[in-house]
């Protein structure tokens, strides 16, 4: 008797838990992103919640919660109920950050998320001013070896994906430059347009209309591929750069523990919006194309982009402030 009450209790627990996903979603979502509004990342967030609720019958939104490269709103997804409520939208200094913050981080970015889908590539643009002789990447490292550590490049900050970019960069080709990290884009751009920094990494979305105005110039791009809007730059693995390519991943995860009904049914929707026209042109604009997945094979690109980065990481030796 004890036995056949277990089992019809068991059996009353999972009907349950198969209503309660079948019913999802029946509140608002959140997405949180852990970076400021007007980003790359943030407008992904936002073309998500304007479609979603199409799909899914309930308002989605969005979350800005900034800070610590990313950290405090990763963490808060991590430790959200995994109910399908919480969402985490962000980029491959997710994954940077495991590195960068060894033994810091209050989560672990593999074991305490369960990988939605990926929603985007964006390519990083190695520029420099106009006024610098350098025109290929053989120049630059030409130039780099002449004077060691005396040409710099700019970043918004330490652990960035500029950063690491420029770090990956060096480590391939054997030269030095001096890092001079700032507290955002903004002022490292002011000074890469007005010839007070050498060399910089930079988002196309950023660099393209500089480029077009002739305050920039385009040296390679990081993507695997040449770019539509600058046919002309070679990849930097068209320059000899082997496996140096620095694409930024973007992509949707939830806390560990997500019912696997609505990873997938989310997975689904999401997929869904990447393929229109409308999410095309929006990302466009941001320099991104738009790119589907399972939620394993994001979780695999996730586990392949964190050992690179901590390869990177360990041989350069760099640490966040």
């Amino acid at each position: 008797m004890f036995k056949l009450l277990r089992a019809l209790a068991a059996a009353a627990l999972s009907f349950a838990a198969s209503a309660s996903h079948a019913a999802w979603p029946d509140r608002p979502i959140t997405l949180v992103v852990p970076f400021t509004p007007g980003t790359g990342i943030d407008l992904i967030a936002r073309q998500l919640a304007a479609s979603l609720p199409q799909t899914l019958g309930q308002p989605v939104v969005v979350e800005n919660l900034a800070g610590a490269s990313g950290n405090i709103g990763s963490e808060k997804v991590a430790r959200a109920n995994p109910d399908g409520y919480t969402f985490l939208v962000t980029v491959n200094t997710f994954v940077m950050n495991s590195s960068l913050y060894k033994g810091k981080l209050r989560f672990d970015p593999q074991q305490d998320f369960a990988p939605v889908g990926l929603t985007s590539w964006g390519s990083l643009l190695l520029v420099t001013h106009p006024s610098n002789p350098a025109n290929t990447v053989g120049d630059v490292v030409q130039a780099a070896k002449a004077a060691p550590g005396k040409l710099s490049y700019g970043t918004p900050g330490v652990g960035t994906p500029h950063h690491l970019s420029m770090a990956l960069f060096l480590d391939r080709t054997g030269a030095t430059m001096l890092h001079v990290p700032y507290k955002g884009t903004a002022g490292a751009v002011t000074d890469m347009l007005g010839g007070r920094l050498d060399y910089m990494f930079l988002p196309v979305h950023v660099a393209l209309p500089q480029v077009k105005g002739g305050r920039l110039k385009v040296i390679a791009t990081g993507s695997p591929k040449r770019l539509p809007q600058l046919p002309d730059v070679p990849t930097l693995t068209e320059a000899g750069l082997q496996g140096a390519d620095v694409d930024m991943w973007y992509g949707v995860l939830a806390p560990k523990g997500t019912p696997p009904a609505i990873v997938d049914r989310m997975n689904q929707a999401i997929n869904a919006i990447l393929k229109t026209p409308a999410t095309a042109t929006a990302f466009d604009a941001q320099g991104m194309v738009p790119a589907t997945s399972t939620p394993a094979d994001f979780g695999s690109l996730i586990a392949r982009d964190a050992k690179r980065w901590d390869d990177v990481v360990a041989r350069t030796g760099i640490t966040a402030e």
